[in-house]
């Protein structure tokens, strides 16, 4: 991150490390193996110098916002006007595809669950909000997936909002990696939780306003923001080991979307992945996600070893 973010205070993972306190850990090898994702090897250390403090950060503003709820609650009973209904917490995780998001909201949620009071904490990736395939190639589309036109902008905005207001049971739409495409009449069900992360590539995102649609923002119902960071050659070399895993694991699925690229040679593949990578993701990432890294709350930059090497908080 350079100069032109005043506004962040950047802390070394030495640094960041000490604002743990005497905060207990509370994972191990075990749990670390289940959130693992591809290629991402995150270790007990990182877990505990730079994921501890951060759980202890969140749960720190989820403690203050719970009791400003209840005090904003007694405010408006007294007046007459009523208790306003349970909203949880929510917070955004934004970045670039393989810069390890899905893995950072998963440790997130399993060290926030084992604080003292065990909040009930759960997670949706907004890959569920996108379009189908169907649509997507009717619009014409389809090479575009994962930029702001292909989600559902309008249904994910419903889901937020029915969540921020205190709705029980709220259904969310499930996606599916393998094959590519949302699920049709599956979705999960978000029930007044306590916390809720909400992880994905356009979260911070404004977008551009349409005629006589909401004015609402995807940002606009977080509490807080993490975006996760990374050069983008960086980026692009995590795709393509990712790219050439996959090809020999879940693209030898037959119900795989991309089995056709299990029986690509190992150049073939690296050919294949640089050319997605370069045409799409690179593409959105600079034309979409990266400008919205500043409206983060908090931004956590790794190396090329896929560990976090700087934290930077907004001071504002």
């Amino acid at each position: 991150m350079d100069s032109n973010y005043p506004l962040y205070r950047r802390f070394t993972v030495e640094e960041w490390s000490q604002l743990r306190k005497n905060t207990p850990m509370v994972l191990d090898e075990a749990d670390l193996k289940n959130v693992r994702g591809i290629n991402e090897n995150i270790s007990i250390e990182e877990a505990e110098t730079v994921f501890l403090p951060i759980s202890r950060l969140l749960n720190l503003q989820f403690t203050g916002a719970k009791s400003m709820l209840e005090e904003t609650g007694r405010f408006l009973e007294h007046s007459g006007t009523g208790r306003r209904n349970h909203a949880p917490y929510i917070i955004g995780l934004a970045g670039s595809v393989a810069v390890g998001k899905s893995t950072a909201a998963r440790l997130l949620q399993l060290m926030l669950q084992r604080w003292p009071s065990h909040p009930k904490v759960d997670l949706v990736s907004t890959d569920g909000f996108l379009h189908p395939n169907a649509v997507l190639e009717e619009r014409g589309i389809m090479d575009r997936k994962g930029f702001p036109e292909s989600f559902d902008r309008e249904s994910l905005l419903r889901f937020l909002s029915e969540i921020k207001s205190g709705q029980g049971k709220v259904k969310a739409p499930v996606y599916s990696h393998l094959v590519y495409d949302v699920v049709p009449d599956e979705c999960i069900e978000v029930d007044r939780p306590d916390i809720l992360i909400v992880e994905g590539l356009n979260v911070l995102q404004t977008g551009t306003l349409k005629p006589g649609g909401t004015d609402d923002f995807v940002s606009d119902y977080f509490d807080f923001s993490i975006y996760l960071d990374a050069k983008r050659e960086i980026i692009r070399q995590w795709y393509i080991e990712r790219f050439l895993v996959l090809c020999k694991t879940a693209f030898s699925d037959d119900r795989s979307y991309f089995h056709r690229y299990s029986e690509l040679t190992e150049e073939e593949a690296i050919e294949t992945a640089d050319g997605i990578w370069t045409r799409i993701n690179l593409k959105n990432l600079v034309e979409n996600i990266l400008p919205t890294r500043r409206r983060a709350g908090l931004i956590l930059t790794k190396g090329a070893n896929h560990r976090i090497n700087e934290i930077s908080l907004r001071n504002v």
